[in-house]
C-alpha cells in the first residue's frame, strides 16, 4: 500500500495543503538524488524543481500503479536525462574520471571526526560516484542511498530487475578501490573509541 495515497488523492482534488505535504516529504530526497546526478547544487535545485513541476502538472494522470515515491523518482530520472541531453556538448563534472590517488591524503588520515572531516568525506564520496557512468550510478544511489528495492528501481529506470542487480554489483566493485581508504580509516576510528 502506498503511504502517500490519501495525500495524492487530496492533491489530485486540488488540495494545496496536500501538495505542500508531498513536496515537504520528498524535497530533500529528490534534491539529494538530483545532486548525485549533477554533482552541482545549483543544477540539483533546478532538477528537483523541474521534477516537482512535472509531477504536479501530471498528477491527474497518476493512476497509482506504482507508489507515488517511485513515480516521483521516475520523473526525476527522466528530468535528469533531459538535462544531460541538453548539455551533451559540454563535459559535465560527473563524467570526469577520477583515480583513487585523487582523493586527498588528509581526507583519509584524519583521526578526529569533525564537520570539516565529514564534509571532505562527503565530497570524496561524491567525487567517487562521479567516476561511474550514469547507468551504474543511478541504480546504486536509488538502492543504497534512497532505499528503493530492486523491483522498484527496475520500474523507475524501465529496465529488467537482473540489469538493476548487475549494475549495482558493478558500481560497488568499481567504487570499492576508490573508497577503501575511507572505510579502513572509519573502522580504525571506531576501534580507537572502543
Amino acid at each position: 500500500m502506498d503511504v502517500d495515497r490519501a495525500s495524492v488523492e487530496a492533491a489530485q482534488a486540488g488540495d494545496d495543503d496536500a501538495i505542500d505535504a508531498l513536496i515537504r516529504r520528498y524535497q530533500v530526497r529528490i534534491f539529494n538524488f538530483a545532486r548525485t546526478l549533477t554533482a552541482n547544487d545549483s543544477d540539483a535545485e533546478d532538477l528537483a524543481q523541474e521534477t516537482f513541476a512535472r509531477a504536479f502538472r501530471s498528477l491527474s494522470r497518476f493512476r497509482g500503479e506504482s507508489s507515488f515515491k517511485n513515480w516521483l523518482y521516475q520523473i526525476a530520472t527522466n528530468v535528469g536525462r533531459t538535462h544531460f541531453s541538453r548539455r551533451a556538448r559540454q563535459a559535465p563534472v560527473w563524467e570526469r574520471r577520477v583515480e583513487a590517488d585523487d582523493i586527498p591524503e588528509s581526507l583519509v588520515a584524519s583521526r578526529a571526526p569533525n564537520v570539516e572531516d565529514t564534509a571532505m568525506r562527503r565530497q570524496a564520496l561524491v567525487k567517487a560516484l562521479s567516476t561511474l557512468s550514469r547507468d551504474l550510478r543511478l541504480p546504486l544511489v536509488l538502492h543504497d542511498v534512497e532505499g528503493l528495492e530492486y523491483q522498484e528501481i527496475a520500474a523507475v529506470l524501465e529496465v529488467p530487475i537482473g540489469t538493476v542487480m548487475s549494475r549495482i554489483f558493478r558500481a560497488r566493485r568499481r567504487l570499492r578501490p576508490l573508497l577503501a581508504d575511507l572505510v579502513v580509516r572509519r573502522h580504525e576510528r571506531r576501534e580507537e573509541r572502543s
